[in-house]
């Protein structure tokens, strides 16, 4: 299990006692005294740019710094301070946030960043959080968008079969189905076609097609086994190789299974990837605002 970045405050100390430590380094060795999976090492954040280990290494020296334990020396390179030879030799003391209210330089850093008459200053950390500010940040965001995907989900639930299908055929549209023609994505309306609800080309001349069976469901209303089929078998008298079911509910265990077994030829998506989707490609929401998150360039200050 990989720790969290205050449980590290005290190995990321240890690491420098002997002199000037470099931070990637540091991470390595951790990783193998922890004893952690090949798999935990390799995990990586939802930006993909950096481990999620790393990161909680990198977060504790930064706390360490901020308190005054720890200074940097040169690029990736950090060594202890008095503060910080003085915190590793209590052997009894545990080396976390609360700890680091007792110097007064981490104090000051809290305080440039969370003014008390700031109302809209954000929530202050606790002592016993594991996460660091960039989890707790992107946790936060993920449950935004739960929120807005389930809003979603049920605005399409309560919206016309009609308004569905053309919403799914904006979504695939908006995905990079069908290019860039205006004409290369329709809903069949309720005349229906064979089965299928909607269709979208793959290629400017329509050889090549990908047909859709949209099912508008309460949350309580499954698609089974027997719904799976039958658009197979539409696929089948068209000819067409590929196919997309839609629902705003949920499939059973039985129709994904049986999806399985056509060879993937059904793309299955249920009420909540619909939803997601949406949120993904901005269908039926707009962006609000942007928070771009952005770190230090070290290389601007290498002479």
């Amino acid at each position: 299990m990989i720790p969290d970045y205050q449980s590290l405050m005290r190995p990321v100390l240890e690491c420098a006692a002997a002199g000037e430590a470099n931070i990637n380094e540091v991470a390595q060795i951790l990783a193998e005294k922890l004893k952690l999976t090949p798999e935990e090492v390799s995990e990586m954040l939802p930006s993909g740019k950096q481990t999620r280990f790393s990161n909680r290494v990198n977060w504790a020296k930064s706390y360490l710094k901020n308190a005054g334990l720890v200074e940097a020396t040169r690029r990736g390179y950090y060594r202890l301070t008095a503060d910080g030879v003085a915190a590793l030799a209590d052997k009894s003391a545990t080396i976390n946030n609360a700890y680091l209210e007792k110097y007064p330089a981490y104090k000051e850093f809290k305080s440039r960043f969370r003014p008390e008459d700031d109302t809209t200053a954000a929530v202050p950390e606790t002592h016993n959080q594991t996460s660091t500010p960039d989890e707790e940040l992107r946790a936060a965001h993920a449950r935004i968008v739960d929120a807005l995907a389930a809003d979603l989900l049920d605005k399409v639930r309560a919206a016309s079969p009609a308004f569905f299908e053309k919403l799914i055929i904006t979504l695939l549209l908006a995905m990079g189905y069908g290019g860039s023609s205006d004409e290369a994505g329709r809903a069949l309306g309720q005349s229906g076609d064979g089965g299928v609800d909607g269709v979208i080309d793959q290629d400017p001349l329509g050889v090549d097609q990908i047909y859709i069976q949209a099912k508008r469901y309460s949350e309580t209303n499954t698609v089974g086994p027997g719904a799976i089929r039958e658009f197979f078998g539409a696929l089948s008298i068209k000819r067409a190789g590929k196919g997309i079911f839609v629902t705003t509910s949920t499939f059973t265990s039985s129709a994904l299974q049986t999806a399985k077994e056509l060879g993937g030829r059904i793309v299955l998506i249920d009420g909540m990837q619909l939803a997601r989707l949406m949120v993904r490609y901005n269908v039926g929401c707009r962006e609000e605002e942007v928070l771009s998150l952005k770190r230090l360039d070290e290389d601007f200050f290498e002479v």
